[in-house]
């Protein structure tokens, strides 16, 4: 496993998990709450946002790892951009495709999901 910078992999999952605040409040909330069918009061916070967490933290490490010991900030953004659209959000897209969900709630989850890998490409491309 490379030299990977930890400080960076937590700061690079707080902006993804803080970018996900803005998307899923400010910007897509109640689109998003209405594609989904969930009300806002039927998820446990605690539970919801401790799970996600973990999970944003697994992702940045993992990606930190991919990207290699100081990659260039160019080749971390487009890396980001690559894995957001190419991996992510096309897996999205055939899950929705079976399970019958919008188009609109598609472009809402993947969406996210390219800013998130960006952001993790501009923060571990950055911080070295």
């Amino acid at each position: 496993m490379p030299d990977i910078n930890l400080l960076a992999v937590l700061v690079a999952a707080i902006s993804s998990f803080m970018l996900g605040g803005v998307w899923y409040s400010l910007l897509f909330g109640k689109v998003w709450m209405a594609e989904t069918g969930i009300k806002g009061d039927e998820q446990h916070p605690a539970k919801v946002f401790g799970t996600s967490f973990i999970f944003t933290l697994i992702a940045a490490f993992v990606f930190a790892t991919l990207l290699g010991p100081n990659p260039e900030l160019e080749r971390a953004i487009t890396f980001g951009l690559y894995v957001g659209l190419g991996f992510v959000a096309t897996s999205f897209g055939i899950n929705y495709q079976f399970s019958n969900k919008s188009i609109r709630l598609l472009l809402i989850d993947a969406g996210y999901h390219v800013g998130q890998f960006v952001i993790y490409g501009a923060i571990l491309g950055a911080w070295h």
